[in-house]
């Protein structure tokens, strides 16, 4: 027997329409099916109102009952079994038709097959099937369908087999059932069977194309799945769907948004999971655009509050940069769970608005929502960038609370957060009490800031990373080099760059960068230039990395000509290129550069930005012109100090002191709050004007106002202020009280403001201090030489140039540049080698021969040298600068440029900017020279310095 006979008390029924008639040769089980009825009505376990077909008519009648009357009672009892009634009830109807022994028709047996497997009792099904005198396409078919709904697709493909066998050809319900168990198991071989099968037997409609669609779209066969798409006569949601979710899966987010674009034509009603795949492509792209337009479709289809859809709308938005709509959708779902509170947190953590993600994570707690290990990694990486240690701990207590602290995910983000805000000895202790940690953990003792002590641990971290058999991976590399770029540990770096290649990751973009940015900080240019040209691709990042390690090695050329390359390749600048490249064409007095720049910061929509804006002005004023920096400067809504900071020394090494003291009222009338750079230029501005009384009331507000503590910049600034009023018995004073002995800074101002006044006495003390705490630079010995050489002691001049030479101490080479159609020009002083050098002194000849018909009268007492006048007047000739202006002027003719514009290494001589002076009268023309310490427009006879020299 199939089922053994079952107790009818036993069974339990769910409210729902049910007609039963009893046969009079089962008088007995009738009674005793009445029996048990009524025993549920009296417990209230069913209701006899939602029977109201329920009635055993008298025993004369049941004898009365046909065959065909039977057969659909009983199909309707076992239909509503599989879909609303219970498995119990279905075995007592099959017990009882096998105890009177009634023979079932096919659609009888169809209809057991069904609700066994449905309800998952697939020994019972197959049983069934088993027993069948005949079976037809149905009958496999309803065992097929429990089978995938319960996920066992490979027992499906099976049994097909066995249904081939039986001789049974598939219909269309057949294949579509067959190819979702394909699907379920990814059985592309098999799935290209039945699309044979499908063919053969002529059934592949929309449903059987559909399924065959989603087959190959699982498998990753997205051009087979595509090609069954486009030859379908027909098309539904589903096969877009089956499509979509295919391109999804493979990450193709650009063809997602190219199909929806067509099912919207389409004029389909799009479905929450068309919706959901459309809003993670949109998501994954940053397309807000598409983003909207699937939201408002959600809105149209009523699916916006679903928590799923819900969620997906946080994530595009918060990706996007939409934190304000983002939280306005979370307000909207009805009920969130935990998925969606973490979303949301998620969302303001990204944007940075960690605050907010404090306060979400807070709230979700008072609504009586549990954290899970998402919800707090999210929660410790907020905490991190909040940089509150106790904050920290409590995120720390609370998931040891929750019984979260073996998890491997959680543990890995506390360790990253307690790196982050520098606390080590906690970061290490979370580290040794894991049960077993993995890469990430090792990553994560890598991670936080690379700029103070932690940076000494990373290779000891690397190398018992090593020690323990763990592989490192990108991030680690990545870490590694950052801790030693910016240690500058060029040696293990280049033996972490060796394991790079060791596991190939060597043309990796993102460790490639990190090699770059540790060769170029290290003065490795060439290093950093062959890794560069091995990538296997380069990006804004590789290439502003380069370009920032020219400028700061000083390769200011290299670094403008390498950003004209970028451009031509494609590669669009961000803010920060911009900024590298314009700092690069203020310091190389590249004005035609940097107008290009600006112009590209303004295409870029970059100018807005504080640091492009910062530097526009700042290039503007080091190539002498303010007015164009003011003009920057200007048009500018809203500026931070930084800006202000910027122009304030554009002022000030134009010798606009005055200005700069202006500037800085006006900065505070604003509202702005002066930081410490804002106080050395104010300081500064003060020492070049004279300005003692006003100078000491800048400097002791720094304190007693503002609450900054000076730095030994501001005392040299007000050392600066004193000494060059003349007031070395302040100055002395001003060194005692304030324990200033032991900074050379402060003696550098202290000899700096001798010199001007010709004090060598107290000079000789302060060049003594200077040859103690920093004997090897040229700049001390050179300015004490220069003291007693305007005094006349020439043997102490042979003195101090003696122990130059003894201590190896070289004085850098004076040289003046000029930019020539695009090309940089460098003179030194009687400089013999260009190629035009005849030229030139013809021409400074005739420049000499008209300044003196000016009145101009050589100052041979600068030439620090025991020579004779006539030698001195020879070495004033061939200046440096004086070269360098004669080749402009014979380079620009017959068209004159408005401004010839000359910078230095080193101090212009007073005897040189007087000549300059005059020549500016002479020629008609605007001379800007910018030496070491300020900048001189020379115009019509007159110098913008009001010939005051800084110290």
């Amino acid at each position: 027997m199939l089922i053994p006979p079952l107790d009818f008390g036993f069974f339990s029924l769910q409210k729902t329409s049910l007609c039963i008639k009893f046969p009079r040769r089962s008088l007995l089980a009738s009674f005793k099916f009445v029996s048990c009825f009524s025993s549920l009505i009296a417990t209230n376990d069913i209701n006899p109102i939602s029977y109201p077909s329920l009635k055993v008519p008298p025993l004369r009648e049941k004898s009365k009952l046909e065959r065909t009357k039977r057969l659909k009672l009983y199909s309707r009892i076992l239909h509503d079994c599989a879909s609303k009634g219970s498995l119990s009830l279905a075995k007592v109807v099959h017990g009882k038709m096998i105890k009177i022994e009634f023979e079932p028709d096919l659609h009888l047996w169809n209809s057991l097959v069904n609700v066994y497997a449905k309800w998952g009792n697939f020994g019972y099904a197959c049983k069934v099937l088993d027993r069948m005198p005949e079976r037809d396409v149905v009958s496999w078919t309803a065992l097929f369908s429990g089978l995938v709904n319960k996920g066992c697709g490979s027992d499906v493909l099976g049994l097909y087999c066995f249904m081939k066998e039986d001789g049974i050809k598939p219909n269309g319900h057949c294949l579509v059932t067959a190819l979702k168990a394909c699907s379920l198991s990814l059985e592309l071989f098999f799935g290209t069977l039945l699309h044979g099968e499908g063919v053969k037997v002529g059934v592949l409609d929309v449903f059987v194309g559909s399924s065959l669609v989603d087959v190959y779209a699982k498998c990753g066969e997205m051009e087979l799945a595509e090609k069954v798409f486009v030859h379908m006569d027909k098309k539904n949601v589903v096969s877009w769907n089956a499509l979509l979710n295919g391109y999804a899966l493979k990450g193709d987010a650009g063809k997602v948004l190219h199909l929806f674009e067509r099912m919207t034509e389409s004029e389909l009603r799009c479905s929450k999971f068309t919706l959901s795949n459309v809003l993670k492509s949109c998501t994954y792209l940053g397309n807000l655009t598409w983003g909207l337009i699937a939201h408002s479709l959600l809105i149209k289809t009523g699916c916006e509050h679903d928590e799923f859809v819900g969620c997906c709308l946080l994530d595009m938005y918060s990706k996007c940069g939409l934190a304000e709509d983002a939280l306005k959708v979370f307000e909207r779902v009805q009920e969130p769970n935990i998925v969606a509170w973490s979303a949301m947190i998620d969302c303001l953590d990204e944007q940075g608005q960690n605050q907010e993600s404090a306060k979400m994570f807070r709230l979700m707690r008072r609504k009586g929502v549990s954290p899970n290990q998402h919800t707090f990694a999210t929660i410790a990486d907020a905490a991190s960038n909040l940089g509150e240690r106790l904050y920290c701990e409590g995120i720390h207590a609370l998931i040891l609370k929750y019984g979260f602290e073996s998890e491997n995910i959680l543990s890995n983000a506390l360790i990253a957060m307690y790196m982050k805000i520098r606390s080590v000895k906690n970061g290490w202790q979370v580290f040794t009490e894991m049960s077993s940690c993995n890469s990430d953990s090792w990553n994560a003792l890598l991670s936080g800031p690379h700029d103070d002590k932690t940076c000494d641990r990373g290779p000891d971290i690397f190398r018992k990373m090593l020690a323990e058999g763990f592989r490192p991976d990108l991030c680690t590399f990545t870490s590694v080099l950052r801790s030693c770029s910016t240690r500058l540990n060029v040696q293990f770096g280049q033996q972490v760059h060796a394991h790079v290649i060791k596991n190939g990751l060597k043309d990796n973009n993102l460790v490639g960068t990190s090699l770059i940015d540790l060769y170029a900080k290290s003065s490795f240019l060439e290093d950093a230039e062959l890794v560069f040209c091995r990538l296997s691709e380069r990006d804004l990042v590789s290439w502003t990395t380069l370009i920032a390690g020219y400028a700061q090695a000083d390769h200011l050329e290299k670094a403008v000509k390498c950003f004209i390359h970028m451009q031509r390749q494609g590669v669009k600048p961000n803010e920060f290129t911009l900024a590298t490249c314009l700092h690069s064409c203020s310091k190389m007095v590249m004005l035609e550069n940097g107008q290009l720049l600006h112009s590209m910061a303004i295409k870029t929509g970059h100018f807005a930005d504080m640091f492009v804006s910062s530097a526009i002005v700042d290039m503007y004023a080091n190539c002498g012109c303010l007015e164009e920096a003011e003009d920057a400067f200007q048009g500018l809504e809203s500026g931070d100090t930084v800006l202000w900071n910027t122009m304030l020394f554009g002022y000030l090494r134009h010798g606009k002191g005055s200005k700069v003291l202006e500037t800085f009222r006006t900065m505070l009338d604003k509202g702005l709050e002066p930081d410490e750079v804002t106080f050395i230029a104010v300081l500064s501005a003060c020492s070049y004007m004279n300005l003692v009384g006003e100078g000491k009331e800048h400097f002791y507000s720094l304190t007693n106002v503002y609450g900054i503590v000076p730095t030994i910049e501001h005392y040299a600034c007000m050392i600066g202020i004193l000494g060059r009023a003349g007031k070395f018995d302040e100055v002395e004073s001003f060194i005692k009280d304030m324990k200033l002995t032991s900074s050379p800074l402060i003696w550098e101002t202290v000899l700096g403001a001798c010199k001007l006044h010709g004090n060598d006495k107290f000079g000789e003390t302060a060049a003594e201090k200077l040859f103690e705490l920093d004997p090897g630079s040229a700049s001390h010995y050179i300015l004490l030489a220069n003291i007693y050489a305007a005094k006349g002691r020439w043997e102490d001049v042979r003195r101090v140039r003696s122990l130059m030479t003894n201590r190896g101490v070289k004085k850098e080479t004076g040289c003046s540049c000029v930019m020539v159609n695009g090309q940089l020009h460098t003179f030194r002083a009687a400089d013999g080698s260009h190629p035009k050098h005849e030229e030139i002194h013809m021409k400074l000849k005739e420049l000499v021969y008209k300044a003196v018909l000016e009145g101009y009268v050589p100052k041979t007492e600068h030439v620090l040298h025991n020579v004779s006048d006539g030698d001195k007047v020879e070495q004033l000739f061939y200046h440096n600068e004086r070269l360098a202006l004669a080749f402009a002027l014979i380079s620009i003719n017959p068209v004159p440029v408005k401004t010839i514009r000359i910078f230095k290494n080193l101090l212009i001589c007073e005897d040189c900017h007087e000549f300059m002076k005059l020549v500016s009268g002479i020629i008609e023309q605007e001379i800007f020279v910018r030496d070491v310490n300020c900048f001189h427009h020379f115009r019509s006879g007159i110098c913008s310095c009001q010939d005051r020299f800084p110290s």
